[in-house]
């Protein structure tokens, strides 16, 4: 059966590899002009770690558990709001996975044959003609394909065109900066990794994990006016915000260098699309649920979208693609929408500031260390 791919991100080439194993004719088409990935870290939640087990990919991440014995809120100074026992969650659910998004990309793309790639071409449309789609491509060339994945990332051009109606993409009105830097020497971080520091007074976010044996990840959520900065100013401006916080998070900032930072305006899908399956074609990570990223989950839903759409045409002919589609849209559809509502939630509840955010802190630091752990494995399970 002839699949055509489009988007060489981190799904779009699981996706691809999973259905060149299951013996598919795959092309997989890229817009840019060099198939990598950008970027910084990724958390890969358990859930994720199982999707790219089930493909056959999950080997890279083997022996990148997240090192930390604790996890979950404190507030700027580091203090504990709401700290549990990782190592215990762990063991209940699974491993997290923190892993650089650039080595990541080349071992999931690697046992894909360089013949199936069509990199320096993007998609323009997508028409259907009876039993197949035809994959028209920059200068109007056109290929055929029984089925059609749409990956092309949170900017999909496509979904706009399967969903004329869809309102689209919604900016929340934050921004998000990452870095990674190798620990810096005489610097002890180790009370925060894994852990999600939160301030009442401005509603701004920051978020540590440890990546390989010596670097840290770090990102940060501020309230955002306006288009997006660039990098450097975006990081003056996020250096000044938190001034006055632990002392190990301006001093990780200060020390990652602006060509280092990457700077996004947060954004996500205004309202769940109707179908991930239009016919012949599918849509996967987020191209189909773009969401905040307040719950880590983005990457390991895309995963998790790789592995359903592999194992519904895994033997599959191209008659049987329109129904198999629709059984993957009613497997994914109802549990990604809800983790877009849950991530929108937590994007409200770490952001807000005065008395709402005063009273958040107290009812966390209630909480018991006990059930701590158990909701810190349920946002890794993220049943």
């Amino acid at each position: 059966m002839r699949v055509a791919v489009v988007g060489a991100g981190l799904g779009g080439v699981s996706v691809a590899v999973g259905l060149h194993r299951a013996g598919h004719e795959v092309t997989l088409y890229e817009r840019g002009a060099e198939l990598r990935e950008a970027g910084t870290g990724v958390v890969i939640m358990p859930n994720g770690a199982r999707a790219l087990d089930a493909l056959g990919l999950g080997d890279d991440l083997r022996g990148q558990a997240v090192r930390a014995t604790s996890g979950g809120l404190r507030d700027w100074r580091g203090r504990a709001l709401l700290v549990a026992d990782a190592v215990q969650a762990q063991r209940s659910v699974g491993a997290a996975h923190v892993v650089s998004r650039a080595g990541l990309h080349r071992a999931l793309r690697a046992p894909l044959p360089t013949a199936l790639l069509r990199t320096g071409t993007p998609v323009r449309r997508l028409e259907p003609h009876g039993n197949e789609v035809a994959v028209v491509t920059e200068g109007h060339r056109v290929t055929r394909a029984d089925a059609v994945i749409v990956a092309d990332g949170i900017g999909s051009g496509l979904r706009g065109q399967l969903f004329p109606d869809h309102p689209g993409l919604r900016q929340v009105g934050r921004l998000d900066l990452r870095g990674v830097l190798p620990t810096p020497a005489g610097l002890d971080v180790s009370e925060l990794l894994a852990s999600i520091m939160v301030d009442r007074r401005t509603g701004a976010v920051f978020g540590l994990f440890p990546l390989g044996e010596s670097d840290l990840y770090w990102f940060t959520d501020s309230a955002l006016a306006g288009p997006p900065p660039a990098a450097q100013e975006a990081r003056r401006q996020v250096l000044s915000l938190m001034a006055d916080w632990h002392p190990a998070v301006p001093a990780l900032i200060e020390a990652t260098p602006p060509t280092d930072v990457h700077v996004d305006a947060i954004a996500r899908l205004a309202e769940p699309l109707p179908s991930f399956a239009v016919g012949r074609v599918a849509l996967l990570g987020d191209a189909a649920h773009a969401m905040t990223p307040d719950l880590g989950q983005g990457a390991s839903q895309a995963f998790e979208d790789a592995a359903a759409l592999t194992r519904h045409l895994a033997d599959a002919r191209p008659v049987d693609v329109p129904d198999r589609l629709r059984r993957y849209d009613a497997e994914r559809r109802p549990r990604t929408s809800r983790l877009m509502a849950a991530a929108s939630r937590q994007s409200r509840m770490t952001s807000r500031t005065g008395g709402a955010a005063w009273l958040r802190d107290a009812l966390l630091r209630a909480v018991p260390p006990q059930l701590a752990t158990r909701l810190l494995a349920a946002t890794w399970r993220a049943q």
